[in-house]
């Protein structure tokens, strides 16, 4: 998107492997990108990357799975990677910061009254990930507080779509993908959650990029709130499968929540709904599977 934006981009990241990139990206555009491998852990190498930079949108982070079977690790990407991050930004003056926080932030459903919870509602978080998405939160408003660093981070849920397939939060787009082909798949869990298509996510990082600079803003953000027997029959009659099933539990992490103040800073936001959503989705796992098999 920022490419076709007419955007010049450079990518930071500890992998060669651009599998993915070379999913989505014209091989002409793609060689113009700036690759610089590097750890977001060393402080010398984010301030190297972030030099001459206009705009840092920063994803970097261990998921879920990745922060429990290793915490130390997970602390010095999420935790500590965040922090070279504003601290690079701060030091070569970058006022246009946009980072991923996530709605690991919150708790189990149970902690709350309401399904879908306003802006103010408390966090509690009940993994190592939501603890670091909630220090990464406290780090961008001290940086505010302290330098006059302002960033916007942004609380997405279950980002679904074309190649994602990592992370707890990733098995529903596994399941898209397996119903393509025509196979059984399980999604480890239940209950109620949103959903946000990931090029709608992408435009949403794109837009909020850009923003006039401000304060130490998070937005959560809603997408489509609604339940996997939902999700799974979505993926259903748009795919012709009866293989997917799910189980009953909720992750620990609340319905959804609301995106009025996302709203009304910036107006529109993008949304594609489920089940067109899931109709690309299904689309390009078809593509790419004929693609493979020729």
């Amino acid at each position: 998107m920022l490419l076709d934006d007419g955007a010049d981009v450079a990518i930071f990241d500890l992998s060669t492997d651009d599998r993915r990139l070379r999913a989505i990206i014209d091989p002409d555009a793609l060689s113009t990108v700036e690759r610089i491998a590097g750890d977001i852990t060393d402080i010398d190498q984010v301030r190297g990357a972030v030099a001459g930079r206009s705009h840092v949108i920063h994803l970097a982070a261990l998921q879920v799975p990745f922060c429990k079977a290793n915490p130390p690790l997970g602390a010095a990407v999420n935790v500590t990677g965040t922090v070279n991050v504003f601290e690079a930004v701060k030091d070569h003056g970058v006022a246009h910061l946009t980072y991923a926080s996530s709605m690991a932030v919150y708790g189990h459903p149970r902690h709350y009254d309401v399904s879908v919870l306003p802006p103010d509602a408390l966090r509690l978080p009940e993994t190592l990930y939501g603890v670091f998405k909630v220090a990464n939160e406290g780090t961008a408003a001290v940086y505010w507080q302290d330098h006059q660093v302002p960033s916007i981070g942004i609380r997405p849920y279950t980002v679904y779509g074309p190649l994602r397939d990592q992370g707890v939060t990733a098995q529903p787009t596994l399941a898209i993908e397996a119903a393509v082909r025509g196979d059984p798949y399980h999604i480890g869990y239940g209950g109620v959650a949103g959903f946000q298509f990931s090029p709608d996510v992408a435009r949403l990082l794109t837009m909020t990029a850009r923003a006039e600079p401000a304060g130490a803003d998070v937005y959560s953000l809603a997408g489509d709130i609604v339940s996997m027997d939902d999700f799974v029959g979505v993926v259903e009659d748009v795919t012709g499968s009866r293989e997917i099933t799910h189980g009953d539990d909720p992750l620990p992490f609340p319905n959804g929540a609301e995106d009025g103040p996302l709203r009304e800073r910036f107006g529109e936001v993008p949304h594609t709904p489920l089940r067109e959503a899931v109709g690309i989705t299904a689309k390009f796992f078809e593509v790419a599977g004929r693609d493979e098999s020729s």
